[in-house]
């Protein structure tokens, strides 16, 4: 993945990660460092269906306490909890160039997976290069209420959130590998499990997670039929004190090598992996 096709403007001064347990918060003119405020239990709890800020006035006074009082530029960028978007890897025979043409053919090819009016969500995509006719176009939605309500406070508090993407979506620019890898990225109760193939996004998805194996092998047998290749890799990330039991179990399992996502910009986990995978990706178009 790369940031350039999604912003084509300098990256903003501020970039902040929100879960359910933090607020994570960098400055990208002092990156790699990275500020944390824990949140209380309660005050978010993400969903694709309902309004996730269950405590706003909490979340507003968190927000006010990691701002930057003074800072000369207030542009930010936000990167959201998986599990409050649906995103998708749509394939289209032929993809028209007019951007109001393309939105009105990914809502429309989408609308059917989605719980929710995608006439009135926010909507996000992007067309991935492709070496054969078809365009595979990642697709982020999530109703406008839900990124509007995580918007909010920190418009209070003097930011303009002018860019929006999801974790895992932002920590892809961590991965630099061109087997046919499986990511599995556990932050709380979500697991979110994404497949590339070339480099190129092929499968993502989030659920509220239940035994972690039972939830992720299916996937491997999703490569196999519907990608006609076999997985080569498999990273962890957000597993904390069980990635190495974690890593030593799927070895065993999958017979393929485990391993965790890296940065040289630090260690990503579960709440903070899209933070420092945008941190990483900013640099690099620098």
């Amino acid at each position: 993945m790369n940031l350039a096709a999604l912003f084509q403007d300098p990256p903003p001064a501020y970039v902040f990660e929100l879960s359910e347990a933090v607020i994570a918060m960098a400055d990208t003119a002092k990156s790699p460092a990275t500020d944390f405020h824990p949140l209380t239990s309660g005050v978010i709890s993400v969903s694709p269906l309902r309004d996730n800020v269950l405590m706003p006035e909490e979340l507003a006074a968190a927000v006010r306490a990691i701002v930057p009082a003074n800072g000369k530029r207030k542009d930010m960028a936000l990167i959201l909890p998986d599990y409050c978007t649906r995103v998708a890897v749509l394939d289209f025979d032929n993809f028209p160039t007019d951007q109001k043409e393309q939105l009105s053919l990914v809502r429309f090819r989408i609308k059917k997976s989605v719980p929710f009016d995608v006439e009135s969500a926010a909507v996000g995509y992007w067309a991935q290069q492709s070496a054969g006719k078809k365009v595979d176009v990642v697709t982020a939605v999530a109703p406008l209420e839900i990124v509007a309500r995580y918007e909010a406070p920190f418009r209070a508090a003097g930011m303009n959130p002018g860019f929006v993407t999801t974790s895992s979506l932002a920590m892809l620019e961590l991965v630099d590998s061109k087997q046919v890898t499986v990511i599995a990225k556990l932050t709380g109760s979500t697991l979110s499990v994404i497949v590339l193939k070339n480099g190129a996004l092929k499968l993502i998805r989030c659920l509220e997670v239940g035994e972690v194996a039972a939830d992720l092998y299916p996937t491997f047998a999703y490569v196999e039929d519907q990608l006609g290749a076999k997985a080569e890799l498999l990273l962890l990330c957000g597993f904390g004190a069980e990635t190495e039991h974690r890593q030593r179990q799927f070895h065993a399992e999958l017979g393929i090598p485990v391993e965790t996502v890296q940065s040289r910009l630090g260690t990503p986990g579960g709440v903070n992996a899209g933070l420092i995978g945008y941190l990483q990706g900013a640099m690099s178009q620098n």
